[in-house]
Formats: C-alpha cells, structure tokens, sequence
C-alpha cells in the first residue's frame, strides 16, 4: 500500500492520500463485499472467511465475520482462530489490524488504524496499526484509537474510547478509557 505524501498531493484541497491502485483495490473490494457478503444470512461465516482471504486478509480457523461489519482493505487485517467481529462493527485499517484468537469485537465497536498528524499544515495522514491480543473483548460501541495494543484478555467497556495501550486482564471504560479493574477468569 502506498501512502502519499500530503505536502505534494493536498488532501485538504480534494487530493489523494493513497495510491490509485490502492484506491482501486478498494473500490473492487467494496464492490465484492457488497456483492458476495454484506446481505449472506449470519450463519455464513466460512462462505465470508473465504472472501476476505480472496482480497489478502489472514482469517484464523473459525474467525466468524458479520455481513455488516465494514472493513476498510482486508489486506491489512489479520484475525485470530474462533473471533468474532459483531454486526456493524467497524475495522478502519488504513494501517494494520491484528485481532487475536477468541477475541469479540461486539457491535457497532470502531477499530481505527490511522491518524492524521496535527502539527502539518497539510494534515498527513499517519498509519498507527492496532492490535488486539487473544482473548480480549471490545464492547458494544466502543472505540479503539490508532496505535493502541490490548493485551490479552482485557476489556473495553461498551462506549468506551480507549486511546492508550491495555494491560493483559485488565478491565477499560469511559471516555478516555481508564483502567477500573482486572478480570480474574473462572477456571
């Protein structure tokens, strides 16, 4: 994936951050998803698994896709055996996402791999990838910023925004998200 330099191309006066072919990969892949996956009844998740892989993504055994769920360029992702990404949730992967194994990425939950650098007067656009260990839960509605790695296990609460790294078992909510507590599993 190329990304542009926005001091040549002006993305504040209408030009591109990515690459043409970039651009047109994604417009195939929305168009394909759209097609092949977005309205496929929710027990289809192997039929979606083999779309994403089809378009470059890395989908564990078992990983289970809803057709709802928006995915900016499935080269950039990477999901672990047995996860769940909920309906309507939101994989914004400009940069690169990593969801492990038995991790629940709840609906509507935002992950956003990208950000913008505040300092230059031409607002480059700035990859930060994101990963989220095995065995994690990011609740209804919450929101994952760019850069942030979730140890394993830990939760995101529902409408939390967690802008900072998690700790393994620990426990996120509000806005900004801090740690309130750590999860103890049951044997």
């Amino acid at each position: 994936m190329t990304l542009l330099d926005a001091n040549t191309t002006r993305p504040l006066e209408g030009g591109a951050s990515f690459s043409l072919a970039n651009r047109i990969a994604r417009v195939g892949w929305g168009l394909a998803w759209l097609v092949l996956a977005r309205f496929t009844p929710p027990p289809l998740h192997a039929w979606r698994r083999l779309v994403l892989r089809a378009f470059g993504a890395r989908v564990g055994r078992g990983a289970r896709v809803h057709g709802s769920t928006a995915i900016w360029l499935p080269a950039n992702l990477e999901l672990g055996e047995n996860c769940l990404i909920g309906p309507g949730a939101r994989l914004y992967n400009q940069g690169r996402i990593t969801i492990g194994a038995r991790t629940v990425i709840s609906q509507r939950a935002h992950v956003c791999a990208s950000t913008h650098d505040i300092h230059d007067p031409h607002f480059q656009l700035v990859l930060r990838p994101v990963t989220i260990g095995n065995r994690c839960w990011v609740a209804a509605e919450a929101f994952v910023g760019p850069g942030v790695t979730i140890g394993d296990r830990a939760v995101v609460g529902a409408r939390a925004a967690l802008f900072g790294d998690a700790e393994p078992d620990g426990v996120y909510s509000g806005n900004p998200a801090i740690l309130i507590k750590h999860r103890a599993l049951r044997d």
